[in-house]
């Protein structure tokens, strides 16, 4: 699981809470990629942040339903 966030943006502190949550409960590891550190995923992402991704399906972005992304994992 890949978590895009960029520095400064409290919907990507509100997701990367989530996210961990959930990937410790199925036992998933996850990585946090900053977009801004790349400009194709500035250009891919722009605004859309936080974006959640599984098995490099977008499965979401700004706010991250843990119910859901639990049900990705299962």
């Amino acid at each position: 699981m890949v978590l895009y966030t960029r520095e400064g943006c409290h919907l990507c502190e509100d997701a990367r809470v989530v996210v961990a949550s959930v990937c410790a409960a199925a036992g998933t590891a996850w990585r946090e990629v900053d977009v801004d550190t790349d400009p194709a995923l500035v250009e891919k992402y722009g605004e859309y942040v936080p974006v959640v991704e599984v098995d490099g399906v977008q499965q979401g972005f700004w706010r991250v339903d843990a119910a859901r992304l639990a049900r990705r994992l299962a």
